[in-house]
C-alpha cells in the first residue's frame, strides 16, 4: 500500500483534502493505539476506500479518561474545497464492550438519521458506510499490532465540536438529520471544487472528450454516475465528464466546443442520480442544495400527472426515499421513472442544437436503475 500524497495537486491547480469519514478513522485508530498498545502516535496511517492507498493523518490530541474510554481528536483539513467542515474538530470515544462487534455511536456534534430515504436506518448515527467501514478496517489494523487478542468488540462515538453550529449551514436539516453533521465520504479525499476552478475544469475536461470526434459522450453530476457509466456503457474514463451541479454550465461547453469546432455529436448521455437531475424539471440548471430547493417537489407533481398517488411521496424529504416508496409497485415506478427521465431529456435537447440524441439513465444510490 503506498501514501497518497496530499502535496500534489488537483487536475485543476487547488490543494486536495480529506473526509469527516477519514477524520474519524484517523481518530478511532489513534484512540485503539493508545487503549491496546500503550501508544500515544502523533500521527496515523488511515487506509482508503480504494484499497491502494494510505494517508497520513495528524492527531490534534489523545486523552484517556477515567472509566476507561480514550478519546482522539483530529482537526479535518478540507484543501482548498469551500467546505462547511474545513478546520471542524471531529473526534472519537472508544471503549471496549463484551459483544465481540464493533458498535458505532453518537458524539456530540454529530447528526441522527430521523427520515428514511438515505443510506443510514432511522435511529442511526449520521455515519455513512463508507466512513464505516474505513473505521472498522482501522480497528482490524491496531488489533493486528496488539498483544491482547482478548479485546474485539468496542463501542466507538464519533462527535464533531460546535457540530450542531456547523450542521445549520449544511443541507442536513432538510434532510431529517438533526443534531449535528454527518461523518461523509466515500473515497477519503476531498477533491478541491472551488466554482470559478472546477467550471474550468469541466470545460477543459468537455474539450477533451470531443476532442477526436467521437460519437457519443457522457455528463454526470458525481461520482455515482461516473462509475456506472464507465461500467454500464463501456466507454474510456477521457468520454465521462463529473459536471458537479453545474449542469447548465456543462452544456454550454458541449454547445461552444461543438459550434467552434463546426461538429455535431450522436449521442449525449446524462447519467447519475434524480435527486441532482430531475431538478432541471424546474429549469434549474445549477443544482446545489444552496442555490436550488430539493427535487421531490418536481417529482411528485410527475407522479400526480401520471395518475400515481403521491400523497405518501410527498411526506419523503428525498428523493431516495420516494425510490424506496415506490418499490412494492414496480410498474408504477418504472412509469414514473421513465417519464422523468424523458423530461430530463427533453430539457436538456432545447439547450442542444448540434447534438443528435440526448439519452438519461437515472439510477439509485446503490447503482440499481430506476427505470427498469
Amino acid at each position: 500500500m503506498k501514501a497518497f500524497d496530499l502535496t500534489e495537486r488537483a487536475e485543476n491547480g487547488l490543494r486536495r483534502g480529506f473526509t469527516t469519514g477519514t477524520c474519524a478513522a484517523a481518530a478511532a485508530k489513534a484512540a485503539l493505539l493508545r487503549m491496546l498498545c500503550n501508544e500515544l502516535p502523533e500521527q496515523v496511517h488511515v487506509s482508503l476506500p480504494e484499497s491502494e492507498h494510505f494517508l497520513a493523518v495528524a492527531i490534534d490530541r489523545i486523552v484517556s479518561e477515567p472509566d476507561g474510554a480514550v478519546r482522539a481528536d483530529v482537526v479535518k483539513d478540507a484543501g482548498d474545497d469551500p467546505d462547511q467542515t474545513h478546520r471542524a474538530r471531529i473526534f472519537a470515544r472508544v471503549r471496549a464492550n463484551a459483544r465481540g462487534e464493533i458498535v458505532f455511536q453518537r458524539g456530540v456534534g454529530v447528526g441522527v438519521v430521523t427520515q428514511p430515504g438515505l443510506q443510514i436506518r432511522v435511529g442511526e448515527p449520521a455515519i455513512n458506510p463508507v466512513p464505516r467501514r474505513m473505521i472498522a478496517q482501522a480497528v482490524r489494523e491496531v488489533l493486528a499490532e496488539s498483544d491482547d487478542e482478548r479485546l474485539a468488540g468496542f463501542d466507538i462515538e464519533i462527535g464533531c465540536e460546535n457540530g450542531e453550529e456547523i450542521a445549520r449551514r449544511t443541507f442536513n436539516p432538510r434532510l431529517g438529520i438533526e443534531g449535528g453533521i454527518s461523518i461523509l465520504g466515500t473515497t477519503g479525499i476531498v477533491e478541491p471544487k472551488s466554482m470559478a476552478a472546477f467550471k474550468a475544469s469541466i470545460e477543459i475536461y468537455i474539450r477533451v472528450a470531443l476532442g477526436d470526434d467521437p460519437p457519443e459522450m457522457v455528463l454526470a453530476p458525481g461520482n455515482l454516475g461516473q462509475r456506472i457509466a464507465r461500467a454500464s456503457l463501456a466507454l474510456p474514463i477521457k468520454r465521462v465528464v463529473q459536471m458537479s451541479n453545474f449542469i447548465g454550465f456543462a452544456l454550454e461547453c458541449v454547445e461552444t466546443t461543438l459550434r467552434e469546432n463546426d461538429r455535431r455529436l450522436s449521442r449525449l448521455w446524462v447519467v447519475g442520480h434524480p435527486g441532482k437531475l430531475a431538478k432541471v424539471l424546474d429549469g434549474v440548471w445549477d443544482t446545489h442544495s444552496h442555490q436550488a430547493p430539493s427535487a421531490v417537489a418536481s417529482i411528485c407533481r410527475v407522479a400526480e400527472e401520471l395518475g400515481i398517488a403521491s400523497e405518501g411521496l410527498r411526506a419523503s424529504r428525498t428523493v431516495e426515499g420516494i425510490a424506496a416508496l415506490l418499490e412494492p409497485q414496480p410498474a408504477a415506478s418504472r412509469a414514473l421513472w421513465s417519464e422523468i427521465e424523458r423530461r430530463i431529456a427533453a430539457a436538456v435537447r432545447r439547450r442542444l442544437t448540434r447534438v443528435e440524441s440526448i439519452r438519461v439513465r437515472l439510477f439509485k444510490m446503490d447503482g440499481g436503475a430506476l427505470a427498469q
